[in-house]
């Protein structure tokens, strides 16, 4: 058995872990569940670089295993923009999610380029000093307004063209089929497999 403390309390965040990542002998925990709390300043320049900053902070802290990403959405028109800053676009303005997309459609208005794609980093730092990040895209367009009741953040604005729909249209099992977690996670897998064999020894 793994004790793996995911470096999130967002519980959205955490139900598609736990699908993503159902390996046997892999048992998820929260900060807060361990009592902790994440307060590690995200001051890289990358997802990559934020994800272990958060990753370190909370196996050093918890001395389990720790898996922390960091993702956004990355919009060419914008010149790349939200990106690093998706969670915080808007600074002190935008407060809510619907907040973020309303405000991303329009900056958008007057741009005719509307690719996009999410990335996600996910890095896993282990007790013993083991560093990994694995990164996932998913690529489609920014829509012209919102559409879906599902997911969280962006998907309600992000279209998928080759499933012609919205992120926040999927259910759960349609959005761990494609997005950029669930790409990133996928190369997490064996990695995690191969801990779970190394530390239940």
């Amino acid at each position: 058995m793994v004790n793996l403390c995911l470096a999130t309390n967002n519980q959205g965040k955490v139900k598609e872990y736990k699908a993503l990542l159902a390996i046997a002998g892999l048992c998820f925990f929260m900060p807060f569940e361990v009592g902790l709390t994440q307060d590690a300043e995200e001051s890289g320049q990358t997802f990559s670089e934020n994800a272990l900053i958060k990753a370190r902070e909370i196996c050093q802290k918890s001395g389990m295993v720790a898996l922390a990403d960091d993702s956004g959405l990355c919009v060419e028109a914008l010149d790349n923009a939200p990106g690093i800053y998706s969670a915080r676009y808007g600074d002190q303005d935008c407060k809510t999610d619907e907040e973020r997309c309303e405000l991303l459609l329009k900056n958008m208005r007057s741009k005719q380029n509307r690719q996009a794609y999410f990335v996600c980093a996910i890095a896993v730092v282990t007790p013993d000093g083991g560093e990994k990040v694995f990164e996932g895209r998913l690529y489609g367009q920014i829509a012209c307004k919102p559409k879906g009741q599902n997911g969280f953040g962006y998907d309600p604005i992000f279209y998928v063209p080759y499933l012609a729909k919205h992120v926040a249209e999927l259910n759960l099992e349609q959005k761990d089929a494609i997005s950029h977690r669930a790409i990133a996670s996928k190369k997490a897998l064996p990695y995690l497999q191969g801990l779970v064999k190394k530390y239940s020894k």
